[in-house]
């Protein structure tokens, strides 16, 4: 569904144009239903809500990062906050800006699950033995390893939470970057 190229703003403009529209929920128009005494939202209000918190998160992360600057209003445009918060952390330690990618690419890999794309994860290898296998379990909001020696003392398969994901993956291209230079 979506490619190795898509950035994370390009997943929240992709979710907010096209994942916002309702989504008829019940039986088919064929069927009974009770009268309504409101119509229903014209759009996602669950979708919006999501966004609207990813957004806060990035303020939030942005506005702490450093307190001797102050950020500015954050864009109206909500895809442009991730912008917005390269733009107000640009001047920081390596490791904050890390700290900042690692954030947004996480929110790029729950975009992409939100939208129903769950194969993100398997673009990333295991942090424990490093197989290509990983799926996604919505039911524990982890990625799972497939490889069955990769187990814990209970003999559960590891778990990995997008976050770990996120921060092996900005950690790994960093090093990369750093040794090329």
């Amino acid at each position: 569904m979506l490619g190795d190229d898509t950035t994370t703003e390009n997943r929240l403009r992709l979710l907010q144009a096209e994942f916002t529209q309702y989504q008829r929920r019940g039986p088919e128009p064929t069927g009974r239903t009770a009268t309504r005494a409101e119509a229903p939202a014209p759009i996602d209000l669950g979708i919006l809500d999501y966004m609207a918190a990813a957004a806060a998160e990035v303020e939030q992360h942005t506005r702490a990062a450093d307190w001797s600057r102050p950020a500015g209003p954050v864009p109206e445009d909500i895809s442009r906050v991730y912008e917005w918060a390269r733009e107000h952390t640009a001047h920081l330690d390596p490791e904050r800006q890390q700290a900042r990618e690692a954030l947004i690419y996480r929110q790029g890999l729950e975009h992409a699950i939100a939208m129903g794309d769950t194969a993100v994860v398997s673009k990333h290898p295991c942090p424990e033995c490093g197989c290509w296998g990983l799926i996604w379990r919505e039911e524990a909001g982890k990625a799972a390893c497939v490889n069955h020696y990769c187990v814990d003392s209970q003999g559960l398969s590891h778990a990995w939470t997008l976050k770990r994901l996120a921060r092996e993956h900005v950690a790994a291209k960093s090093a990369v970057t750093s040794r090329a230079t």
